[in-house]
């Protein structure tokens, strides 16, 4: 085992050695900038609270953390975070809905991370200790996080308070490169199927003599989609600049963004032969982000750090959706949005290295607030159907109905944690944070067909609560390894739930809202255990089991009327399930296999409408049991990846992914007659051939059996022929692209070079 460190001098180098040295972890390998661990490719140590510093090794983590670096993403030439975790992360699924590369819903532990607003969410993101759900729904846009900009990742899962709100099911912390440690110049270009063609660059450095180092990537997509109206037009910038002296640290990082995606409706399985073809159209999203973030930390003393950031994030959504009610004339909505989102705040912590009751101790304490501001306006104008297009009757008449919405949040959180360890085996781990949230709605919705017809959206609501945790690990050996725990996590109803939660006023997302009713907030808790250890020198393994409830669980219930529905608490909910993993190198050979079994189920009866469900009763409502499947997630998943060095210069990969079928939304009760939406293994292949120092090709081929298979399922009443159906979001044929990339200047330090296998 190698763990990468970073250090200015001997001082900072001999504190983090002696910290590290308490922790028996052997084999340190330095780098330049000791308070950026968390920036360096090998990962080893994560970060366990969301503010990047010091971070914890994994074998003290009681849980099972799943890791990721850059030098993966470069092998699979992953086209963003979510394909990297589908091809690679145990108990992790997406389904793509609208069948964009950058619109996957990432399904972890049968919770969820979604870019569609609506969908409830259950994971929270952070990207250098900036929360990046997105205020007004806690939506994660993929799209905005450029992959090449990575260094590492760290999946932490369970309901761990550390990361506040939304933390339900697990908490994904995303670090980005520093100057320091990926220096030199890359650009890559790269073409193929379905006219996609992409321009990648990053460029990194330092002034030594200055103490300053620089990181700049950004990328170019274009494609046209492989279905029609599916095209995706994403201009990626990122930049970070670094200043260090003996005890400080200080990077300022802009992020922008410029989007624009397509994305087609699920088929129904009438017309599932063709699925190149749109169901209606069009439908579309775009995304312009700004963001900055000032981080730093600083050594009071050898034994005393404090960190901090602030940050400002702004994103400016517009959104077109074609509601297709029936193919009569001017019996169809074409739906406008715009989504003003900006979002302020910091956070501030204090880490104590020092010894307690004569024991090696880490104490951090800390406090955030992140604060959310929203405006947001729909326009639906009448529509006629046209072949399959939804046509807007009459561009100057008045809309039918409109929403006037104004959103606050303000979230506040005050969190503490230690690790002590009783022996250099044994370490106990408490934590806890209490969270208070504020959600303030302002503001009006009209609809000519509703009575009233226009309604307020006036709001206040408050949400706080204490969570804990507490985590024990015994490493008898550094081969193996025992943890256990218990945490708990809450996350506040959304501005959009909270506008859209009266079943008298229904509404249609996510362009449409009625009233709002309070929702009361979900908590998580969750028990983990499982072992961890080394078969080999280069061989390691993990095993481990949890279970997760959800009490007073959020979602979204169709109505009676067609397309329209509101969001409700709907009792118990419970995730319990199993993982295994193994990864090493056996000369030049990698291999990673992660499987995951994921038991989601309701545990708690409701009735639900459901009109397309072929069990509904006269009032097209189904009636939902303790012990039913939660629709959209698999119940088991395993992901392999594989990797040969044939020559030095020339290596071949393949990830091999299986998924289990998963039932449809709106067969909540699992009872429709179409079934289950069936599973899937698909097979992808990567290789690289390095033509000398500088240049080196690639190709990567998707898919590569043409296999048939769908990621998401929905049931709905096909307005062509009349017929309620089970709906399919057909996946990507096979397809291919070919590339070459230019390096200059790469060489790295000994940390940026270890291994990230």
């Amino acid at each position: 085992m190698q763990i990468s460190l970073q250090q200015k001098n001997m001082k900072p180098k001999l504190i983090l050695v002696a910290i590290l040295s308490a922790y028996a972890m052997p084999q340190i390998a330095m780098a330049e900038n000791k308070a950026e661990v968390l920036e360096l490719s090998k990962v080893e140590v994560v970060g366990t609270t969301p503010l990047p510093s010091i971070g914890t090794p994994i074998n003290q983590v009681p849980s099972n953390v799943q890791t990721g670096s850059s030098k993966q993403f470069d092998q699979q030439q992953s086209l963003d975070l979510s394909e990297y975790l589908d091809n690679n992360l145990g108990s992790v699924n997406t389904s793509n809905s609208v069948a964009n590369p950058y619109q996957a819903d990432v399904q972890f532990r049968g919770f969820t991370a979604s870019p569609l607003l609506g969908t409830p969410q259950g994971l929270s993101v952070y990207m250098d200790g900036v929360r990046v759900n997105e205020a007004f729904g806690d939506i994660v846009n993929w799209d905005l996080i450029p992959a090449n900009a990575i260094a590492n990742i760290n999946l932490i899962p369970g309901s761990n308070p550390l990361f506040g709100l939304n933390t339900l099911g697990g908490a994904l912390a995303v670090h980005t490169k520093s100057g320091a440690e990926f220096p030199g110049i890359k650009a890559t270009v790269y073409g193929g199927s379905w006219a996609r063609r992409a321009f990648e660059f990053e460029a990194g450095g330092e002034d030594k003599e200055k103490n300053l180092d620089y990181f700049v990537a950004g990328n170019i997509f274009k494609e046209n989609g492989w279905r029609e109206h599916s095209s995706s037009d994403v201009k990626q910038v990122f930049g970070k600049v670094g200043w260090q002296n003996d005890t400080s640290d200080l990077d300022l990082s802009v992020a922008l963004a410029d989007t624009m995606m397509e994305g087609t409706q699920a088929v129904p399985l009438s017309s599932y032969n063709q699925p190149k073809k749109a169901y209606t159209y069009p439908d579309s999203i775009g995304n312009q982000l700004f963001m900055v973030n000032l981080k730093g930390s600083h050594f009071l003393t050898d034994d005393k750090l404090v960190a901090g950031n602030v940050y400002y994030r702004k994103n400016k959504s517009t959104g077109f959706n074609s509601n297709a009610e029936s193919i009569a004339p001017s019996d169809s909505l074409n739906i406008s949005t715009n989504t003003n989102q900006d979002g302020f705040g910091g956070a501030l912590q204090m880490t104590l290295l020092g010894d307690l009751a004569g024991h090696k101790n880490q104490f951090t304490v800390g406090a955030s607030a992140d604060f959310g501001r929203t405006d947001f306006t729909s326009d639906s104008m009448v529509a006629s159907i046209v072949g399959n297009e939804t046509v807007t009757d009459d561009p100057t008449a008045a809309p039918t109905a409109f929403v006037r919405l104004k959103a606050r949040n303000d979230y506040y959180g005050l969190y503490a944690t230690d690790t002590f360890s009783y022996t250099d085996k044994l370490h106990l781990t408490l934590s806890g944070r209490y969270n208070v949230a504020k959600v303030n709605l302002s503001g009006t919705t009209h609809d000519d067909n509703a009575t009233p017809v226009d309604f307020p959206l006036e709001g206040n609501h408050h949400y706080s609560r204490f969570n804990p945790a507490i985590g024990l690990n015994y490493n008898p050996s550094t081969d193996l390894g025992f943890y256990g725990g218990y945490n708990e996590g809450m996350r506040a109803a959304t501005p959009v739930e909270l506008s859209c939660a009266e079943d008298g006023r229904p509404c249609s997302l996510p362009n449409a809202f009625a009233a709002d009713p309070h929702l009361e907030k979900v908590v998580a808790k969750t028990w983990e255990g499982g072992v961890r250890g080394k078969l080999a020198s280069s061989l390691n393994w993990n095993m481990g089991l949890y279970t997760t409830e959800n009490s007073d669980d959020i979602q979204f219930i169709a109505s009676s009327t067609p397309t329209l529905g509101y969001f409700k608490n709907v009792g118990e909910t419970r995730r319990r399930g199993f993982e295994l993993g193994l990864n090493g190198k056996f000369d030049a050979l990698t291999l990673a296999v992660n499987y995951g079994f994921v038991d989601a189920t309701y545990q708690s009866d409701f009735t639900v409408g459901s009109p397309a469900n072929s069990s509904k009763d006269g009032l097209d409502q189904i009636q939902v049991s303790k012990g039913d499947k939660i629709p959209g997630i698999a119940r088991q998943t395993l992901k392999l990846r594989a990797a040969y060095d044939v020559t030095p210069a020339w290596s071949v990969g393949t990830n091999i992914v299986l998924a289990a079928g998963q039932y449809a939304r709106g067969d909540e009760n699992n009872q429709d007659a179409n079934g289950r939406v069936p599973g899937y293994a698909v097979v992808h292949l990567d290789t690289h051939y390095s033509i000398n120092n500088n240049w080196k090709l690639f190709a990567k081929l998707n898919n590569v059996f043409d296999t048939q298979y769908a990621t998401f399922g929905v049931l709905g009443n096909n307005i062509f022929n009349g017929l309620d159906e089970q709906f399919r979001s057909p996946a990507a044929p096979r397809a291919g692209w070919v590339g070459v990339t230019y390096e200059f200047g790469r060489s790295k330090t000994a940390s940026a070079a270890v291994d990230a296998d």
